[in-house]
């Protein structure tokens, strides 16, 4: 048998997380997932600009994520688009998450959803909201270094 490739496929990617919170640690974690969902997910129908993730009871979970259902799976094995999903993390690091979040009032957020190896994984991240003069000092700093490039294109 062929062995599988490393490669990664993003799916989706939460381009608005990065823009709203400052990014201060990432996580990897495997969702637990449903047949459709699968299918859905390889089809690329994922939206993670809702979602957010909760810690209940030593468990993260995934909340507010749409995958939309399977087209041309019936109604009686199609999925709930807004279910609840249970991510699949290490007992260790759910607990310094929750340390970090009840401690320091930040937020976990999914950064992007993709394929390794055939599994479907999750980034998550702990972030911390930023206020909207962070977002216009961080717009400002990007449009400085896109005029520099200019100016160093030109001569």
């Amino acid at each position: 048998m062929a062995e599988k490739s490393e490669g990664f496929k993003i799916v989706s990617d939460n381009r608005q997380a990065r823009y709203l919170y400052e990014i201060l640690e990432t996580y990897e974690v495997g969702i637990e997932l449903k047949g459709t969902e699968v299918k859905s997910i390889r089809a690329g129908k994922v939206n993670l600009r809702d979602g957010y993730v909760l810690i209940r009871n030593g468990e993260a979970w995934l909340i507010n994520v749409h995958i939309s259902p399977y087209e041309t799976a019936s109604q009686y094995f199609n999925h709930d688009p807004r279910r609840t999903r249970k991510l699949l993390m290490h007992r260790q690091e759910i607990r310094k998450l929750i340390g970090k979040v009840e401690q320091q009032g930040l937020t976990i957020v999914p950064l992007k959803m993709y394929f390794k190896r055939g599994w479907v994984k999750i980034d998550i991240a702990l972030g911390k909201g930023k206020k909207l003069h962070d977002k216009r000092e961080d717009e400002r700093r990007r449009e400085d270094k896109r005029d520099i490039e200019r100016a160093m294109k030109r001569y």
